[in-house]
């Protein structure tokens, strides 16, 4: 696994006094460092920006939608994009490093649906045969070196978390996340719905 993660955001987001000022320092980063693609259509802050939007639109809970908005933040961390040289040889578990960095600042709910959204491809890749089959081609690409789908054991596991439900959801939000040129509402539409999930 690649180690060369920022830490930045989470010092500073540990001397923030306020909900108010994490937000802010978290909008900041996302806004600096998700210009770059992973392999999409879109940059990460769109892809983002879109899957909140979809959470958003479907009715979902502060918590999902906050949740489907920083899903993807271990990509930031890490400057995971297409122009690295080892892009998709190997996992770097972003979701594993964006959940740690995130843990001690968001709820339990929040921190799952980042931590399982990869494991959540695997598990409707076991459950249903037609997902696969509308995964972009960097999803597809990063199945194999992510484990493949589920075994009936694997699926039995997860479907055990009291999160599961909402970690499907944030999934299925990312794979509809990655539409050229669709315009949605930028980060600061999502502050007072960040803020209120903020420990």
């Amino acid at each position: 696994m690649n180690q060369k993660v920022d830490t930045s955001l989470a010092e500073c987001l540990e001397n923030a006094k306020t909900a108010a000022d994490k937000v802010s320092l978290l909008f900041q980063y996302m806004d600096q460092h998700g210009q770059s693609f992973y392999d999409e259509s879109v940059t990460q802050l769109q892809h983002g920006l879109q899957a909140a939007f979809l959470a958003r639109t479907n009715g979902a809970t502060d918590e999902q939608v906050t949740a489907a908005l920083l899903h993807d933040i271990g990509h930031f961390l890490m400057d995971e994009h297409d122009a690295q040289g080892d892009f998709l040889q190997e996992d770097w578990c972003h979701e594993t490093v964006g959940a740690d960095l995130l843990e001690p600042f968001f709820p339990t709910v929040i921190i799952e649906s980042i931590r399982q959204h990869v494991p959540a491809k695997r598990y409707l890749c076991a459950v249903d045969p037609r997902y696969h089959d509308g995964l972009s081609q960097a999803s597809k690409r990063s199945l194999d070196l992510q484990g493949g789908k589920f075994t009936p054991e694997e699926v039995a596991e997860f479907e055990k978390s009291p999160h599961h439900e909402t970690v499907v959801l944030v999934r299925r939000w990312d794979d509809g996340a990655k539409i050229e040129d669709l315009e949605v509402p930028g980060l600061e539409a999502y502050r007072e719905t960040v803020e209120s999930c903020v420990r």
